[in-house]
């Protein structure tokens, strides 16, 4: 496990904002994409992103809905399907035609407890989109953030990490019985585990990589989850409404965007990389946690020592690239 894997008490918590941990930082000049930049947290993230000056380009399966929810940002739309390689692949030789430098990359999009669907190659669909179809993203992005001379990749993991690490013998699901939950709890590791790796690679290119877990919030996210199921973990009250509680671990999502927006700019993480964080921090690693029930609504906090585990990192590489075809160029 990474010695950094402990807070740094940054002076922020689960009550800042994403605008609040921006304070006093320009992005002008810079440049971000952030995918789910459409719905939820990403929105937010988009939102404080653009306000600091950055220029944000958003991919999308679903243009017209991103182009409503995100009008009058003066932000860049672009389609793309985390679920179709041809799709990434095509959106990034589009981004790296124009040479730019790529200098803060978001992967703020997903899909969470959804009944069992496979993509096009078979993979299961949690997996596919949360982690391989990002995976192949900043694979295909890599020489824009090299141009950045100092770039960060965030990947949005979540305390639902704690429901499962990575099944490395059947992670599609192909002999063992599917279970929503746990596939969503294995991408979720798999999201904290590539930061692991991806910031052992780059940090050498000058590309650091964090987790985050931007807390419980209701968001479209939750959309495979009836009304019972939200208001038994707290996330809505009597009346079907979204809580923002933060005494019970539920936050609104300005506060959900914070700790993404806090990994990828905060000079405070300068030196740092490869953590888990929570919070608007890093997160404390839970040595001696055992595996949360599939969804629960436990607010235990820490990071759970197989989502921080190097050699389970540099496996899920191997395996990523052998399910995806496709290798950074490190080169």
């Amino acid at each position: 496990m990474s010695p950094l894997q402990t807070p740094i008490h940054s002076g922020f918590g689960a009550a800042s904002t994403a605008m609040e941990v921006l304070a006093g930082i320009d992005l002008s000049g810079k440049t971000a994409i952030v995918t789910g930049g459409y719905s939820g947290i990403g929105t937010e993230t988009t939102r404080a992103l653009r306000a600091k000056g950055a220029r944000v380009v958003v991919p999308a399966r679903d243009t017209a809905k991103a182009e409503a929810t995100l009008a009058g940002m003066d932000v860049e739309i672009a389609a793309m399907d985390l679920a179709d390689p041809a799709s990434i692949d095509a959106f990034a030789e589009r981004f790296l035609a124009s040479s730019a430098p790529l200098h803060l990359l978001i992967n703020s999009a997903g899909v969470m407890a959804c009944p069992l669907a496979r993509d096009a190659r078979g993979y299961e669909m949690q997996f596919a989109t949360n982690h391989l179809g990002h995976f192949q993203l900043a694979a295909r992005l890599w020489p824009a953030l090299r141009r950045a001379g100092g770039a960060r990749v965030v990947a949005l993991s979540s305390l639902g990490h704690r429901y499962a690490p990575v099944d490395f013998d059947d992670p599609n699901f192909e002999r063992r019985d599917y279970d929503r939950w746990i596939a969503y709890g294995q991408s979720k590791t798999a999201n904290a585990l590539f930061a692991v790796d991806l910031d052992a690679r780059g940090k050498a290119h000058g590309v650091r990589a964090f987790s985050v877990h931007p807390g419980r919030i209701a968001t479209d996210l939750a959309r495979h989850m009836s009304t019972e199921e939200l208001q038994k973990i707290g996330a809505l009250d009597e009346q079907g409404r979204p809580i923002a509680d933060l005494a019970r671990g539920m936050k609104n999502p300005e506060q959900g965007a914070a700790t993404s927006v806090w990994a990828a700019t905060s000079p405070q993480l300068d030196g740092f990389g490869g953590v888990y964080c929570e919070d608007c921090d890093i997160a404390v690693l839970a040595e001696d946690a055992e595996q949360t029930a599939p969804g629960s609504a436990s607010l235990s906090a820490g990071v759970r020592p197989w989502a921080v585990d190097p050699a389970a990192a540099e496996r899920l590489w191997t395996l990523s690239e052998q399910l995806t075809g496709v290798a950074f160029p490190f080169a």
